[in-house]
This record gives C-alpha cells, sequence and structure tokens, in this order.
C-alpha cells in the first residue's frame, strides 16, 4: 500500500505543515468547460493545501492563452511535457472520456498521482488496465466522484447512520439527466454515441449512485430496463438532426446490503421533478430534492420528518460540514463546491494515508456495477452484484 507522500520542491519555503501539493491540469481551456469551472476555483479555494503550477492543453497556442488565462506558470501542448515536471506531484485529467486511458497511463508511467474524471474509462476494461497499472507502479489513482464527497450527501449519511430514520426499509431516486433530452450543443456532440462512454448511465446515473451507496450501501443484485426513446435529437441553435444510441430511460430495482428496496429512474432532459431522493425507514423519512439529477454538484435540500411528527422540516447541512472549504461555504451553488471538497479530503489521502476519495480499484468496481444494469437490461435477468 503506497505511504503517505511528503511534497518539498524548492519552490516551497519550509515549515511545520505540508508543502502545497503542486497540480497539474490536462484539458484546461482558456474558451471554458469543466477545468475552469470547477477545478480551478476549487484549487483556489484551498491555497494552503495546493498550488496550480502546470497545465496542458491541445496545442501549445491553446496552452499559452489558457496559462494567461488562469495565471498558470507553466503551460505546455502535450501531456508528455507536463507529466515530466517535477513541480507536478498530481496531474489531474479533465478532457473527454475516450482520452481518459492514454493520458492516465502516460501520467502513471511517469511515476504521477493521478486525479481522473469520473467515467473512469470508456468502459470497465479500460478502469480495470488504469487501476491495475497504477497497483503495479505502487501510485495513488483517483477518480472524480465527488458525490459521497458533498456536505449535504455527507450529512445525510450521518443521519441515516445516526438512526434518524431508523431500519432503511426502502429508498426511491426520480432523477432528470439535464442532457440527453431533445436537443444537444457543440459541447455535448460526444455524449450522443454512447461507444464514446459519457452516456447518461454512466455520468448522472454513475455520478448519484455512488452518493446513494455511500449513504446506504452498495446494490447486491439488481433487474433495470432501459431505452432510447428519443433516436433523433436536435442541435439547439441550427436545428440539425443528428441520431443518437445513448439509453435516455434508465430503470433500475434492486436490494442493497441492508436488505432495503431500492428504485432509481433516470429520464434523458428536464422533467417537472429534476432530483427527489426518499430515504424510507422504521422511524421517519428523509427526501432529498434538487434542480439536477448530478448529485455530483452537491446542490440539494433535505428535509426530514420522524414518526412523532409527521410533518416535513427542512434540515439544513450544519456549518461543520462546509469546515474544510471555508472560503466556499457561502457559494453553495458554484460548480467548485463539491470538487473542492473532494479535493480537501484528497489533500488528508496524500499527506495523512487516508482513503477517502474513491481510487482506481473503487472506479473499476463501480464501472462492474454498470455493466450489471446493462446485462439486467439486456437480457431480463436479475443480476447478482459482486465486488
Amino acid at each position: 500500500m503506497p505511504s503517505p507522500l511528503s511534497f518539498t520542491h524548492a519552490s516551497t519555503p519550509a515549515t511545520d505543515s505540508p508543502a502545497p501539493i503542486g497540480v497539474g491540469i490536462v484539458g484546461l481551456s482558456a474558451s471554458g468547460g469543466w477545468a475552469g469551472t470547477a477545478h480551478v476555483p476549487a484549487l483556489a479555494a484551498l491555497p494552503d493545501a495546493y498550488e496550480l503550477r502546470a497545465l496542458s492543453a491541445s496545442s501549445a497556442e491553446s496552452a499559452k492563452a489558457a496559462g494567461e488565462e488562469f495565471g498558470v506558470p507553466l503551460a505546455f501542448g502535450s501531456v508528455e511535457e507536463l507529466v515530466e515536471r517535477d513541480e507536478v506531484d498530481l496531474v489531474v485529467v479533465t478532457v473527454k472520456v475516450p482520452h481518459h486511458r492514454e493520458l492516465v497511463m502516460s501520467a502513471l508511467a511517469a511515476g504521477k498521482t493521478v486525479l481522473s474524471e469520473w467515467p473512469l474509462g470508456t468502459g470497465t476494461t479500460e478502469a480495470e488496465e488504469m487501476a491495475a497499472f497504477a497497483q503495479s507502479r505502487k501510485l495513488r489513482g483517483f477518480v472524480g466522484l465527488q458525490a459521497r464527497s458533498a456536505p449535504p450527501v455527507r450529512y445525510l449519511r450521518d443521519l441515516v447512520a445516526d438512526g434518524y430514520v431508523g431500519r432503511v426499509l426502502s429508498t426511491s431516486v426520480v432523477a432528470s439527466g439535464r442532457k440527453w433530452g431533445a436537443t444537444f450543443d457543440n459541447r455535448s456532440a460526444y455524449l450522443l454515441d454512447r461507444a464514446n462512454g459519457a452516456t447518461m448511465l454512466s455520468i448522472p446515473f454513475g455520478h448519484t449512485i455512488d452518493g446513494l451507496a455511500s449513504v446506504l450501501g452498495e446494490f447486491t443484485e439488481l433487474s433495470a430496463t432501459t431505452a432510447t426513446r428519443r433516436t433523433e435529437v436536435r442541435h439547439e441553435e441550427t436545428g440539425q438532426p443528428a441520431p443518437t444510441n445513448v439509453d435516455d430511460q434508465i430503470a433500475v430495482t434492486g436490494t442493497l446490503e441492508s436488505g432495503a428496496v431500492a428504485s432509481v429512474h433516470f429520464r434523458g432532459g428536464i422533467a417537472a421533478t429534476n432530483f427527489l431522493w426518499e430515504i424510507n425507514g422504521t422511524e421517519g423519512d428523509l427526501l432529498v430534492t434538487g434542480d439536477s439529477g448530478h448529485l455530483q454538484f452537491g446542490q440539494v435540500t433535505i428535509h426530514g420528518a420522524r414518526a412523532n411528527n409527521a410533518e416535513l422540516a427542512e434540515l439544513p447541512v450544519p456549518a461543520r460540514y462546509d469546515a474544510n472549504v471555508p472560503a466556499l461555504a457561502t457559494a453553495r451553488d458554484s460548480m467548485a463546491y463539491t470538487v473542492a471538497h473532494a479535493y480537501a479530503q484528497l489533500r488528508a489521502d496524500l499527506t495523512e494515508g487516508t482513503h477517502t476519495v474513491p481510487d482506481f480499484t473503487h472506479a473499476a468496481r463501480h464501472h462492474r456495477l454498470l455493466d450489471h444494469v446493462q446485462q439486467a437490461a439486456i437480457t431480463g435477468e436479475r443480476q447478482r452484484v459482486s465486488g
């Protein structure tokens, strides 16, 4: 098992506290995107823990523009240049899923710790290959399944663990993917082909189910129905039609480790109810609502009712759940909010040897869960889920 890491670069004065972790982001663009919207402000919210020292982009020109836009001192036109720099301790891969394997493997080959966006690969085979390579190199690889890092999800887990609802009997989720609806834009065009690995099953469903599992436990068996109800969608500006083969309806029922019964239904696009999660127990109920089926954003509200008080009442997330990232405590609508909390936990994992942020082995197991969903839908047979 890899030991805790220390970060001591000449650019950082010696102190009693661990030095900031030097970060290099693969896929940071001046024109926008998830890296600039979420990762950069998340790192900025933790200035004592991280330094954004390098980036790479699709070309030297675009890298230079991004470096100037975000004030990053080292900007490269290739990942090979970035991973060889001693200033970089942690390589963060934020590009589209089909490129994850190549970039992650390059960083691992250079001896770097890696944080990759979820999905880790286009499928289980790629995820297992990356997990095995990281293990063989005795390197830690992490995956951005940050729903479980979100303060509301952590609070929900503690409520359940502390017996708020008593023994959990069942749980139900109804959610909308927002994407995978009737229209698409230029950035989301690659979501229309399941071969790219970025589907409603792998992204919002995958993120949300991992958050659910962190609260209530993993699925042990499941049945599923999936469908592509829209086989043609239109560009939101030009109206140009495009074919799609991605499931826009996913309905899963099954049993969790505790024996609780679970049902989850994701729909493409948006609907009147975009996120509703109920947890029902012997002593009470919890209700989680939001405007998006992407639980990884952490933009949800919790209500609860105990057996002796049938009226649902809001349960605000206590301030202590924001203690690791005080800079964003009042910015819960920011895309950086949950990512910053994941980075705070990642810092502890790297410097203290803890194991809180999902690693590549966890990611490969989660990919296998999604395979079980697909297999159940194809065969109509209930699937037993194992690690």
